[in-house]
C-alpha cells in the first residue's frame, strides 16, 4: 500500500485492538458488525482526511454467510474508502458466485430504507441482501467460519 495513502493515519495493532477499532469503525458508518468478520487481526488503521481504511490479518478468511448462503473470501490486507453507509473502492474481498469468486469493489446501505446492504463488482453488477443476514453474535447473525 502506498505510503501516502497512509499518511496522517491512525493504526491500531493486535487483535482486541484491531477488533474494537474494526467494530467501532461499522457502527459509525451504520453496517452491521458482522459484514467483515474478519480473524486474527494484526493492524488496523483509517486516514479520516481521505475516508481510506484497511485492516491486515494474519492469513487470508472464507466465511460463509447462512443467510444469504454466499461464500465470502478475505485477503490478507482489505481496504476500502468509507463514509456513512458507503464503502467504495474494495480490495481483498470476493464472493464465490456459482462457480466463479467475484470481487466486491462497493457496500452501501440506502438511508431510506436501512433493512438492504448493496453490493457491486468492478463491473457495476449488484445485488442486495437483508441487513439481518450480517449481524455478529451480540446482534443475532447466524454466519459461520471456515
Amino acid at each position: 500500500m502506498a505510503e501516502k495513502a497512509r499518511a496522517g493515519a491512525e493504526i491500531v495493532y493486535g487483535p482486541d485492538a484491531c477488533h474494537k477499532h474494526s467494530v467501532e469503525l461499522l457502527e459509525e458508518l451504520g453496517f452491521p458488525k458482522g459484514v467483515l468478520p474478519l480473524k486474527d487481526l494484526e493492524e488496523c488503521g483509517r486516514v479520516r482526511e481521505t475516508g481510506f481504511v484497511w485492516m491486515k490479518m494474519k492469513d487470508p478468511y472464507e466465511h460463509y454467510f447462512t443467510g444469504t448462503k454466499t461464500r465470502v473470501s478475505y485477503a490478507n490486507e482489505v481496504t476500502a474508502y468509507v463514509e456513512k453507509f458507503k464503502m467504495k473502492k474494495i480490495t481483498g474481498i470476493k464472493s464465490k458466485q456459482v462457480l466463479l469468486w467475484v470481487p466486491i469493489s462497493e457496500m452501501s446501505i440506502d438511508e431510506k430504507h436501512l433493512e438492504k446492504i448493496y453490493f457491486k463488482t468492478p463491473m457495476g453488477i449488484g445485488r442486495s441482501f437483508p441487513i439481518s443476514a450480517f449481524l455478529s453474535d451480540d446482534e443475532g447473525t447466524d454466519g459461520e467460519d471456515e
